[in-house]
């Protein structure tokens, strides 16, 4: 199990787009992609496998889960949804994030919301979510070595696996059920 300890660490639990990544001028989609790839790279599970790509920033356009850009060129309020998308997407189906980001999207475009400080939150509840997660991931650990009597390496291993799927689907239901209290709210 402390192979997952050396997992933790490479995987960059706590990288993530910040307002300081952010160039003060609009960007290509390019550009949006090689940021996206240089900050969530350590996440990928192989080389081939791609952060963000045209065809995803494009089905994001279509399916409107961000306002319209302007000139073929990304501001910095819509890397921050797309930042928010990259994120939401591991749990959430592409509709529940558009009804999840439809009320952020029309504040911003009615300059009622300040998405710097919206986003800001954000990134502290991550880096307190990751911080959370370490214990709890270390607490799990504890618990599957013992429920497992013998020391089997494999068999712990795919008990820890089922655990942590077991959790990461609980978060996703409840996350399920806010988006759809949304729903019923619009």
């Amino acid at each position: 199990m402390e192979k997952i300890n050396e997992i933790m660490t490479k995987l960059g639990l706590d990288n993530q787009v910040t307002l300081e990544d952010i160039p003060n001028i609009d960007l290509y989609m390019d550009q949006v992609i090689q940021l996206f790839e240089n900050t969530f790279s350590s996440s990928k599970r192989s080389e081939e496998e791609k952060v963000l790509t045209k065809t995803m920033i494009n089905n994001y356009a279509k399916g409107k889960l961000f306002f319209p850009i302007k000139q073929k060129k990304y501001s910095k309020e819509h890397i921050l949804l797309i930042s928010l998308i990259y994120q939401l997407k591991g749990a959430l189906s592409i509709n529940d994030i558009k009804q999840t980001l439809q009320g952020v999207n029309e504040k911003v475009e009615n300059e009622q919301l300040d998405l710097d400080s919206f986003y800001n939150s954000y990134l502290s509840l991550a880096n307190q979510n990751v911080e959370h997660f370490k214990n709890d991931i270390q607490t799990q650990m504890k618990a599957v070595q013992q429920e497992m009597e013998e020391v089997d390496q494999d068999l712990e291993q795919v008990l820890m696996i089922a655990s942590l799927v077991h959790m990461s689907n609980l978060y996703r239901k409840v996350a399920e059920k806010l988006v759809d209290d949304l729903e019923v709210e619009s």
